[in-house]
């Protein structure tokens, strides 16, 4: 089981392919704010509604220097159908070794009408400039969660212009 990150702590490096090929790492974003997404499976109802508001706040993020990535452990060619099917605009990355998943302690034992599965805990991160966690939701509820991210990277970014 992976260890339990904190705010403040450095945030786990990685690298994965994203979604139309090629791969993003953390690295990319060295000075920017970043919010990374866990989400369980491409295509289901939670899950769809989630990237569907990130999309559609992702100008906003934009404006307060923040960059948005959804990571599941779906393969790139579902990243891609769901990516199209939703008309989604922010970068979906396959995890399908669970390394980044694990790192920030989203895989793990989940439980759903009595059966006990390996998966992933819907959470999202907010990564400050200098690439320590400045938020963590540890268990999201979908509705208006993108929202209160978008309020949290305003508020990192008004912080660190003021």
């Amino acid at each position: 089981m992976a260890t339990e990150l904190a705010e403040g702590s450095k945030a786990p490096a990685f690298k994965l392919p994203r979604d139309g090929g090629g791969s993003v790492s953390l690295g990319d974003f060295k000075g920017r704010q970043l919010v990374i997404y866990f989400y369980p499976k491409a295509d289901t109802p939670g899950c769809t509604l989630e990237s569907i508001d990130f999309s559609r706040l992702r100008a906003q993020f934009q404006k307060a220097s923040t960059e948005i990535l959804g990571v599941s452990a779906d393969p790139v060619t579902a990243q891609d159908k769901f990516k199209k099917k939703h008309d989604l605009s922010v970068a979906l990355l396959s995890d399908e070794t669970h390394k980044m998943l694990e790192a920030y302690g989203v895989w793990g034992k989940k439980s759903m009408y009595g059966r006990t599965f390996m998966g992933i805990t819907r959470a999202t991160f907010l990564i400050g400039p200098d690439g320590r966690i400045a938020r963590i939701w540890p268990k999201v509820k979908v509705d208006g969660h993108a929202g209160e991210v978008l309020s949290a990277a305003k508020a990192l970014e008004a912080s660190k212009s003021g």
